[in-house]
């Protein structure tokens, strides 16, 4: 029989406020256990809730980014569980009027675009966090966590393979931090992901019975675990089993999922409005408000640097995927007065491999786009050749100063003198007669040989064009 595959995502967005959601405690990550939850978090007698605004703006124009309806109107729950960690007995959530309602997002897999709906996008507060490996026999319970403000977004059961969900997912995280309402940092929890997958037998319109896959924290581990349970439902159901509706939790080192808890229903959580919360009520012009605050979203930046840069759909692709990189690449180019093609290439190549290989943001790079720009200028009037270029960057990234300082201190300035370079020349073809002969006898490939001793005798300062031209005029006889 043949399967199909569908798959929903729960994805938790960390909204980045300096402040919870209904307190004033601070938000920074990494700070001692409870050093920030105060009273409202702690759920002590007597305390109110306070709703953040900052959190409400970034919950509308997550909205109004992907096309949602914007509930001017919504309504905060309150769901009912026991754990540990949750000192309320109950967390503030949003349950049947969330902030954000219907929208979508456009994803591409293997060269084809599909549309997958988001279902809706809901406030509510974290819990806090139980720990268990520095305490023998007991768990710890930091509630710094508690009350910092989430954006759970919602997908429709539109995907079908873990391809498809890993775009989605890669998608909502480029949109949140282009944004600007979500760092989107997986270690550190404030991106992460739920997935609801089950199987059905295909052209089978009713869904089959799912399993929750709770909190995977990379895109990597999310496209694993989804393989792994696609394979355990069907062998389940092949096997003669029934697939039982629960939450799993994804072993990575075992690349496995197991079960955690049977799935609660809605019903479960004991929805009902939270009496000290009035409802979230948004005026039009704080909808307008907020909408003049988007950015330039990624797609249009995408196909905007394919039409203004001529640049191909990879390149654009690669330069947008953050807005960091997308900002960069755009001020080298206006540093560097066009060249685009070839500043792309650079903050692709070089730039981005230095990043990656010493582990540092753009903003705290050792080469500004104004750098930069400074090599691509003396790369394009020939002052150096594109093999010194690199050598150059690398002394600018080693804090050496910029391109003119590096060039001058190191004489790296390219030889361009047709005279200086023909005396180079002759003297390499008078001290090599054997491949002079070989060469003018049809074995082209002694080219190469010439090429390489007259950049040696030049320190590879000599220009490549002239010096390839020369040759062949020389080699003639």
């Amino acid at each position: 029989m043949e399967w199909e595959t569908v798959i929903g995502l729960e994805v938790h967005a960390q909204l980045q406020t300096t402040s919870k959601i209904f307190s004033g405690a601070a938000t920074r990550y990494g700070s001692e256990p409870n050093t920030q939850a105060c009273a409202v978090d702690l759920a002590l007698p007597g305390v109110l809730p306070v709703m953040n605004r900052e959190a409400a703006r970034m919950a509308v124009k997550f909205g109004l980014a992907i096309g949602a309806r914007i509930n001017q109107r919504s309504v905060f729950a309150r769901k009912n569980y026991f754990y540990p960690d949750l000192p309320k007995g109950y967390q503030i959530s949003q349950f049947e009027l969330p902030v954000v309602g219907l929208g979508q997002l456009t994803i591409e897999v293997n060269g084809e675009e599909k549309v997958i709906g988001i279902t809706r996008a809901h406030l509510e507060e974290d819990a806090g966090k139980s720990l268990h490996e520095d305490f023998h026999g007991m768990s710890g319970i930091d509630l710094n966590r508690a009350g910092t403000p989430l954006l759970e977004i919602v997908s429709e059961p539109d995907m079908r393979s873990p391809e498809e969900a890993v775009a989605y997912l890669k998608k909502l995280h480029e949109l949140v931090r282009y944004l600007e309402i979500c760092d989107g940092n997986m270690q550190e929890g404030s991106f992460r992901c739920d997935a609801n997958v089950s199987v059905r037998p295909k052209g089978q319109k009713e869904f089959g019975t799912r399993a929750e896959l709770k909190n995977i924290n990379s895109f990597r581990f999310v496209e694993k675990a989804i393989n792994y349970e696609i394979e355990r439902q069907i062998d389940v159901i092949e096997g003669g089993g029934k697939v039982v509706q629960e939450t799993r939790l994804y072993d990575s080192a075992k690349d496995v999922t197991r079960s955690m808890r049977s799935k609660e229903e809605a019903n479960d959580y004991r929805y009902f409005p939270d009496p000290d919360l009035p409802p979230l009520v948004l005026d039009d012009a704080f909808v307008e408000e907020t909408r003049a605050t988007l950015p330039e979203l990624p797609d249009a930046k995408r196909e905007r640097f394919q039409k203004e840069y001529e640049l191909s759909h990879y390149d654009a692709g690669v330069l947008t995927a953050t807005r960091e990189m997308a900002d960069f690449f755009e001020s080298v180019v206006k540093h560097a007065g066009g060249g685009a093609k070839v500043a792309a290439n650079w903050v692709m190549g070089d730039f981005s491999a230095f990043l990656n290989k010493d582990g540092v943001e753009i903003a705290n790079a050792p080469i500004n786009a104004e750098m930069l720009a400074g090599l691509i200028k003396r790369l394009q009037d020939n002052t150096i050749s594109g093999k010194i270029a690199k050598e150059v960057f690398e002394a600018m990234w080693a804090g050496e100063g910029d391109a003119d300082t590096v060039i001058e201190k190191r004489g790296l300035k390219q030889i361009t003198d047709s005279g200086a370079i023909e005396t180079v020349i002759d003297q390499i073809l008078a001290d090599n007669p054997d491949q002079v002969q070989q060469y003018r006898d049809g074995k082209e490939k002694v080219f190469g040989f010439f090429v390489g001793q007259a950049m040696k005798a030049t320190q590879g300062k000599a220009n490549p064009a002239q010096l390839n031209e020369l040759l062949k005029e020389k080699l003639k006889g």
